[in-house]
């Protein structure tokens, strides 16, 4: 995956502006997707008897509390300040979404239970590959110029979720073609474990990449030296993704 470097110029105040902006349109639009989304594929899975199903209308309820919580972010006045509480919000998401798919999808295996064909999660899987990779792409891009972990984080909970409809595709796909009835529950537990590997790395990802200019305010100084000014080591997720 081609990595984004965060911008080498320091943000102006009406660059920080519209970025935050930008930041609030693609938060608004991946709650009202994923809130369509939680409701068709929880629906469909109850009547399918699907775990990946539930699984993933479940983990587009996370998506929705996430981005809510990268929407609480920029509501205020400091956005750096509410960082480090939206990411531990984002990453506690994850976990309580693993713990529900792990033990939903086990359940599933141990009793044997055999989900339904279900044309509509078929569908929604499908258009979910497609729509998800967009919102990812431009949050992250987004975020990355601001300097902003949270707003990356993001970016990277609605990227796995587009992960997780080509899995649930698959899973749904060899269930209704070839009737393997466990490929439905071993879908799901794949999608706990992309979960709790995103929520270890939104809890570890504090305020890594927020470049120094945007915390000091230097960036409204044309006259201060933007050399170095990104504050980011490398050694973070935002940045090394």
């Amino acid at each position: 995956m081609t990595s984004l470097s965060l911008t080498p110029r320091p943000l102006t105040g009406a660059r920080r502006a519209v970025l935050h902006r930008r930041i609030r349109w693609v938060v608004a639009a991946t709650i009202t997707y994923n809130v369509i989304e939680a409701v068709v594929a929880l629906t469909a899975g109850t009547v399918a008897s699907s775990s990946a199903l539930i699984g993933f209308g479940l983990d587009s309820i996370v998506e929705v509390l996430s981005a809510a919580a990268v929407a609480w972010q920029f509501a205020g006045p400091d956005p750096n300040r509410r960082e480090k509480p939206a990411l531990r919000l984002i990453a506690i998401s994850f976990f309580g979404l693993a713990a529900f798919v792990t033990v939903d999808a086990v359940r599933s295996l141990l009793n044997a239970a055999e989900p339904e064909h279900s044309t509509v999660g078929i569908a929604l899987a499908a258009v979910s590959v497609i729509i998800m990779p967009g919102l990812s792409w431009f949050e992250r891009r987004t975020g990355r110029e601001l300097g902003s972990a949270s707003a990356v984080a993001d970016s990277k909970q609605t990227l796995i979720c587009s992960y997780l409809s080509a899995v649930l595709l698959v899973g749904l796909l060899l269930n209704s073609l070839l009737g393997w009835s466990w490929a439905d529950p071993i879908a799901a537990l794949v999608i706990a474990g992309f979960a709790v590997r995103e929520g270890i790395e939104a809890w570890r990802g504090d305020a890594c990449c927020t470049p120094v200019s945007v915390l000091t305010g230097a960036a409204d100084d044309p006259g201060s030296d933007s050399s170095g000014s990104d504050g980011c080591d490398g050694s973070c997720s935002c940045c090394t993704h």
